[in-house]
């Protein structure tokens, strides 16, 4: 799409914002509409770099006088690429950068442009954490408006069941201070209900005593994966709140392209509970990798990074499963022997502990029931093998579908996904959060997410 944008607001934007005004003539264009999936290639009109909350509000009245489409850039890692878009003005958030830890009250609040490398490191100078994401260089602000689960789930709850407080500009250019005594009904919505009711500038966590964890990976040839995954079934079905297990099929990170079987453990516990827990898991079989120990708990949220590298091609898909039958783990292993790309894994990521003890629609998160969320987050690097890892993404799922429950995760949603996809992420919170919308964006200013429609 090709959007000619009146010069003079342009140059009446560029004079009132602190922040860099890009256009595609401009140095630094290219390198700002880039987000983490490489698949996503749009062009914004124009992007504004945005360094304080009034150029957030400057530049979404812009957008608003020209009637122009606008998108959201936080950190720019959601697979579906919904913060660029194409012809329209992108408000760009990500050189908002700023943190400040209250040790006393342990809290933090952090603009929209923070990732959660940035989050964890500044918090763990006071001995303090936060559910973040297990990839470290996801932005704070998608991932907490989707739900945010991360390995401290289990202990204390999604980075949305943190979340004391946001500051937003609303579609009418509204600056609001949201907490559960200021705009409580939004505040509910923003705890899950994704980028629908407006822009979040700022963010205020509780954070907990966590310096710290014991963690890291165990891994076995692919050929144990059928027992490897019916041990994690039971070893996990009693865990304590200090134990989270995932578990995969994936691809050895020396890029050899060997696959195996691997168990991701980590534990808030004492070092001699730590040891306990994770015994049998380390015990188990004849695994050929056991990397398990104490480190400090942002580490333990980089040991991902090296599998998603920013610009890989991807496209995910995911659902919550009912239960782990012995059907699912052998379809699993099944059409893991004939994944194309080196690059590629299938996740279990375990649901149990304080995450279960939200209700279903205290937040506007519904997914509190113990179990599994199954994710195919498919990357590869060529673009000539496009077709074929989405093709073989599609089939997999397909053949796992018969054992899916009805839950989507929201930040795993793809940009294709059916509306059917997007109510089961929301659950039986739509209505709620469709009702949310309209008091707050009755025109769907921002519906480059995945909408409720007002």
């Amino acid at each position: 799409m090709s959007t000619t944008l009146d010069s003079a607001l342009v140059a009446d934007l560029a004079r009132q914002v602190s922040g860099g005004v890009l256009g595609p003539q401009d140095a630094g264009y290219d390198a700002a509409r880039a987000v983490y999936n490489g698949l996503v290639d749009r062009k914004p009109a124009l992007i504004v770099r945005c360094r304080t909350t009034n150029d957030v509000v400057e530049a979404l009245a812009l957008a608003r006088r020209a009637g122009l489409e606008v998108s959201i850039r936080g950190g720019g890692h959601n697979v579906a690429g919904r913060a660029v878009t194409d012809g329209g003005v992108m408000i760009d958030l990500a050189e908002m950068k700023g943190i400040a830890i209250d040790p006393e009250r342990a809290t933090a609040t952090a603009e929209g442009g923070v990732i959660w490398r940035e989050l964890n490191h500044s918090a763990a100078e006071h001995g303090l954490a936060v559910t973040g994401g297990a990839i470290s260089a996801t932005g704070i602000a998608g991932y907490t408006l989707g739900g945010g689960l991360g390995w401290l789930m289990a202990k204390h709850g999604l980075a949305t069941d943190n979340l004391l407080a946001v500051e937003l500009v609303t579609a009418e250019g509204d600056v609001l201070h949201v907490d559960a005594e200021h705009h409580a009904d939004l505040f509910w919505a923003l705890r899950g209900g994704g980028g629908n009711f407006g822009i979040a500038t700022s963010f205020t966590y509780r954070l907990h005593p966590l310096q710290t964890i014991v963690g890291g990976l165990i891994a076995h040839p692919i050929d144990a994966a059928p027992d490897l995954l019916r041990f994690y079934r039971e070893a996990v079905a009693n865990a304590s709140d200090d134990l989270s297990v995932f578990a995969g099929l994936v691809h050895a990170p020396d890029g050899s392209g060997a696959k195996l079987s691997a168990l991701v453990v980590f534990h808030t516990g004492d070092a001699d509970e730590a040891e306990r827990d994770l015994e049998p898991f380390k015990a188990w079989g004849s695994p050929v990798v056991v990397d398990v120990g104490a480190m400090p708990y942002p580490v333990m949220n980089t040991i991902l990074d090296a599998g998603y590298p920013a610009g890989s091609l991807n496209y995910w898909r995911a659902s919550f499963t009912r239960g782990l039958p012995d059907e699912l783990i052998d379809i699993a292993v099944e059409r893991f022997a004939t994944v194309p790309s080196p690059m590629t894994a299938i996740l279990l990521k375990h649901f149990h502990g304080a995450v279960t003890r939200v209700g279903p629609t205290e937040t506007a998160v519904p997914h509190r029931d113990e179990g599994w969320n199954l994710l195919i987050p498919s990357v590869w690097t060529n673009q000539a093998d496009t077709e074929e890892n989405i093709a073989w993404t599609r089939e997999t799922f397909a053949a796992m579908r018969p054992h899916f429950g009805t839950g989507r995760w929201l930040n795993y949603l793809g940009d294709d996904e059916a509306e059917e996809a997007i109510r089961a992420a929301y659950g039986p919170n739509h209505e709620r959060l469709r009702e949310v919308k309209r008091r707050y964006d009755p025109d769907n200013v921002f519906h480059l997410n995945h909408n409720i429609a007002p």
